[in-house]
């Protein structure tokens, strides 16, 4: 009590200044407040319907963010399966080619098979051809040396009187 009585015998000319800034402060609080509460009031409902709104704005482009996420793993795990396939597809486009090829080149060598059996049969008569006129001219070289050798003066003689009358037969 003597304690409570203590704070009471305080020195109230010094006291006096304090609680009149206090007080000052107060009134200065409770006069900003009556004036600037509804401007204020008015600012921070429109600042506050701003940061709303961008809430909701963020809200909805995480959404299509998360959407085209999504979309994008989806295909990201088809693309594994999409790359098999074009490997599939470019191994059996890859064996077709390689069948096409194989039979190309058969029927090429087929071609020069025949071609070159052409050219053998062509050639090959060509040389008979050559080989029967060579023999031919060497027949008759070899027949005229041997009545060349054979014949005589007389045996020639009458061969040209027997051709002269078989002319001469001719004419009549």
């Amino acid at each position: 009590m003597t304690y409570i009585l203590g704070l009471l015998a305080v020195d109230w000319g010094e006291l006096l200044p304090t609680l009149a800034r206090i007080a000052n402060l107060l009134l200065f609080v409770g006069l900003m407040y009556f004036f600037l509460r509804r401007p204020l009031g008015v600012a921070f409902r429109g600042h506050q319907d701003d940061i709303r709104r961008d809430l909701m704005l963020a809200q909805e482009e995480r959404n299509t963010a998360v959407a085209k996420l999504g979309e994008i793993e989806g295909r990201l795990a088809g693309l594994d399966a999409e790359v098999e396939a074009i490997r599939a597809q470019a191994q059996k486009e890859a064996n077709a080619e390689r069948e096409r090829i194989k039979a190309a080149t058969e029927e090429e060598i087929r071609k020069i098979r025949e071609q070159a059996r052409r050219e053998i049969e062509s050639v090959s008569k060509a040389a008979r051809a050559e080989l029967r006129a060579y023999t031919a001219e060497q027949s008759v070289k070899l027949a005229e040396e041997m009545i060349r050798r054979d014949i005589r003066a007389e045996d020639d003689e009458h061969l040209v009187r027997g051709y002269v009358e078989e002319l001469g037969g001719v004419r009549r």
